[in-house]
């Protein structure tokens, strides 16, 4: 197949959602419905019968979510599928925010008794941002919730989106009987027992056959052509291309764990679904039919395997094609690396593959390498950006629990903090180590995997900081000496060497301001 080919049947795309809202069992029917497993296994709070496959990390299967970002990949229909499930908990908002650079389009997961919740609006916030294609899925239908026209204003009102429906809801809840699809119009209808495979659905070329009436009611048959009508009325047809310019957004209904409306979803998505698009660097646009092979690393994960200490670097290519046992330059290190058993994966098979195409993400097994953010390039120093660290919110001293164990404990350490995990600050005081989260719950996850992955115990100290600034300032300059010298015991450097001050209150932090302005303070670790 030629290159152009390959690319054009590439999806890769991101599944976003609130916690809760069905995002993990959504990604199981896909893959359930591509073939790719037999059997599908929900994510039921801590009475686990069968683990999802996309949750391999203890910790999230003992708690029933997903905290790490996990890579699938399946052939549907002759396209190549790349999900990349991305945590809901909003204490790993910073993994999703970046996992958000690596994919062409998002499926946003909806809940339809919560309609849209907090997270949901921060999560499509950064995909507006970035003007990426958006589909909404809305879940849970045969559960009772909101109806199905003031979710649709829900959806515009609070997410700002311009909708239009192709599916649409028949009944809800105990009167749920199935989906109308408006894309392909047929009908799929709900028997309530389909959990582990897949139904049979019926063609209507005409919605006004009293055939209608035979199968789903009299009541429900007048119902659906009514609501027909109102969409009809209300909302503009679907037009792909507003959809590629993040313009419209196509709204799906379904209830992913009995399998339904999954498939109108997969259906209609890999239609049209954008293939791999062209990224900014900071040297120009490149564009994904490129010869030349570049890619980004947007993630690591240590220790994918417990019995062998390793840790993937998980990379998005963006142009041209990635060979296995070729060399390619690492821009930051300035150097060339071979990779001899590149990953593809489907959540805990890996296979090593020869050769990888724009749009796929590879793992890469990395000795130290990679920090997140790194370029790999055929030769051209490109650097592709939008992937900065935020500035925590939460902080805490780590101390070492046992004496004997502080190689593994900083071993554990610096590998967390290249995942992205938290971020590490050492102050320049006394040396002490200082991690800085998004989120309370990852600490938690810190100590859990420190213990489990590398056999070192940690307790924490709380430490009062409001917010971490990385400072920007010409170091002969006189003002910056005597900031260093007064703010001595609240600064530290990140684990790239960067200044950081870290403010203990938003006072403090105003009067640094006004007392120092030629100190500059960034929130965020890329600043021009």
């Amino acid at each position: 197949m030629s290159f152009e080919k390959e690319i054009a049947r590439r999806r890769t795309f991101g599944i976003i959602s609130h916690p809760d809202a069905g995002k993990t069992t959504l990604t199981e029917k896909l893959l359930l419905f591509g073939g790719a497993i037999q059997e599908a296994g929900a994510v039921k709070n801590n009475k686990i019968k069968k683990s999802a496959t996309s949750d391999f990390m203890e910790i999230e299967r003992q708690r029933g979510i997903s905290v790490a970002t996990s890579v699938l990949a399946f052939i549907y229909k002759d396209k190549k599928i790349n999900i990349l499930d991305t945590p809901g908990h909003k204490d790993f908002a910073e993994d999703t925010f970046r996992t958000l650079t690596a994919v062409d389009s998002v499926i946003i997961v909806i809940d339809v008794a919560k309609g849209v919740e907090d997270q949901t609006e921060k999560l499509v916030e950064v995909c507006r941002m970035r003007n990426i294609p958006m589909i909404v899925f809305i879940n849970k239908l045969d559960r009772e919730g909101k109806d199905a026209f003031d979710l649709l204003d829900e959806v515009e009102q609070k997410l700002g989106l311009s909708v239009t429906p192709l599916s649409f809801p028949i009944g809800m809840g105990y009167d749920f009987k199935g989906i109308y699809n408006i894309y392909e119009k047929n009908i799929n209808l709900f028997s309530g027992n389909s959990k582990q495979n897949i139904e049979e659905t019926i063609s209507f070329d005409n919605i006004e056959s009293p055939e209608l009436e035979n199968i789903i009611g009299e009541k429900a048959a007048l119902e659906l052509r009514d609501n027909l009508e109102l969409v009809e009325g209300v909302y503009p047809p679907f037009d792909i291309q507003s959809y590629l310019k993040a313009e419209q957004h196509p709204v799906f209904f379904g209830s992913a764990l009995n399998n339904f409306g999954v498939r109108e979803l997969l259906d209609c998505f890999i239609n049209i679904a954008p293939a791999p698009k062209s990224k900014m660097s900071e040297e120009r646009l490149v564009e994904a039919d490129e010869e030349d092979f570049s890619g980004f690393v947007f993630k690591i994960h240590a220790n994918m395997d417990p019995k062998h200490r390793d840790r993937l670097a998980f990379i998005k290519i963006v142009s041209g094609t990635f060979e296995r046992n070729k060399p390619y330059l690492h821009v930051r290190h300035n150097k060339n690396l071979k990779f001899s058993s590149p990953n593809a994966f489907f959540a805990e098979k890996k296979e090593i593959v020869d050769i990888s195409y724009p749009g796929d993400i590879v793992g890469l097994h990395d000795t130290g390498n990679f920090k997140i953010g790194d370029t790999l390039t055929n030769g051209e120093k490109l650097h592709y950006k939008g992937i900065p660290s935020f500035s925590p919110e939460h902080f805490r001293y780590i101390n070492n629990a046992d004496p004997m164990k502080a190689k593994q404990l900083n071993k554990g350490i610096d590998q967390l903090m290249d995942e992205g995990v938290a971020q590490l600050f050492t102050l320049e005081l006394n040396g002490r180590k200082i991690i800085g989260t998004v989120g309370a719950l990852q600490y938690e996850v810190i100590q859990y995997r420190l213990e489990h992955e590398y056999g070192a115990k940690c307790t924490y100290e709380n430490f009062p900081v409001h917010k971490a600034c990385w400072v920007e300032a010409e170091s002969n300059n006189e003002e910056f000496k005597e900031f260093k010298r007064i703010k001595q015991k609240f600064l530290a450097t990140d684990k790239s060497g960067q200044l950081v001050f870290l403010a203990d209150s938003q006072f403090s932090l105003q009067m640094t301001q006004q007392k120092y302005p030629t100190v500059k303070l960034h929130f965020t670790s890329e600043f021009e």
